[in-house]
């Protein structure tokens, strides 16, 4: 910690005390509201600060991706029939294509159950899921699913995909066929298409359903 400025200190300290009790990142809203800094260009400023010195490490493209070294983040332990909070950030369209759903500064979070997410939730995130292409995988219109920040997925799992050059997400499982992805819905009145690979970015796989009863 030498060498950090007194605001460093108490960001890092924050981060280190919201993930033991939380389980996941706070949002750099958080970070502002709870510190009283006067805005968020301030707080990314003091984050990159921290990146810089190798306290910690950031995915841009999600408001919650920071991590700690493992050893500062362990959080308390939980009950296995306890609840965990993840941040709900968006929907996602598990028919045609939507717009990419909105991962910015959200302050909404569901409780799900611990065995739905059994590791740390640091890297979990919630999404809910419009249209049917996947019911055959058991995810229906409505459904929340939970999502781990990954873009490394093996063959054949259900993943969130943007088609880059349409900017567009959609919930598919994924098929590799050479420089092609073949983004499968599991709904058999729906038709697969392929991608070339270079055109597709997984932005994260399922790893967790929680069924809507509406």
């Amino acid at each position: 910690m030498d060498g950090l400025s007194q605001r460093q200190k108490s960001i890092y300290t924050y981060i280190q005390k919201f993930m033991h009790e939380n389980g996941y990142p706070p949002a750099i809203r958080n970070i502002q509201n709870d510190l009283k800094i006067s805005s968020t260009s301030v707080v990314a400023y003091n984050l990159k600060k921290l990146e810089e010195r190798g306290l910690l490490s950031r995915d841009a493209k999600f408001a919650r991706g920071m991590k700690l070294p493992t050893a500062e983040i362990e959080p308390t332990q939980v009950p296995s029939n306890a609840l965990r909070r993840v941040g709900l950030v968006g929907t996602i369209s598990a028919g045609s294509p939507i717009p990419v759903p909105d991962q910015g500064e959200s302050d909404e979070y569901v409780d799900v159950p611990s065995e739905l997410v059994p590791e740390r939730v640091q890297d979990v995130y919630a999404l809910r899921v419009k249209g049917n292409s996947m019911i055959d995988a058991l995810i229906a219109d409505g459904d929340l699913i939970l999502m781990r920040y990954t873009q490394q997925i093996e063959n054949g799992q259900t993943a969130a995909v943007r088609v880059i050059d349409r900017n567009e997400v959609t919930l598919k499982k994924v098929y590799f066929e050479g420089n092609k992805l073949r983004l499968q819905p599991a709904n058999p009145t729906m038709e697969a298409w392929t991608e070339d690979a270079s055109n597709v970015e997984v932005q994260g796989r399922v790893v967790g359903v929680v069924r809507s009863m509406l």
